[in-house]
């Protein structure tokens, strides 16, 4: 195989957000519930066919586990 035939891994990573938004859509416009997480908030969302949010649940653990770990 040449090395011009592989696929960089930022083009992974693109095409695998591409999909993941395309089946968000895709749900959305069926009708069916979707549950995403927000990275930046630390919030799991319910989104509504009109593109609200809705807060479900924060995140509880934060920092590392490491740090977290009684000792």
């Amino acid at each position: 195989m040449e090395r011009s035939e592989y696929i960089h891994d930022n083009q992974v990573v693109k095409r695998a957000n591409s999909a993941v938004r395309l089946a968000i859509e895709k749900k959305q416009t069926m009708g069916i519930p979707v549950v995403v997480y927000d990275r930046k908030t630390g919030q799991i969302c319910h989104l509504q066919e009109d593109g609200t949010k809705i807060v479900v649940s924060e995140r509880k653990n934060r920092g590392r586990y490491s740090e977290r770990v009684a000792k």
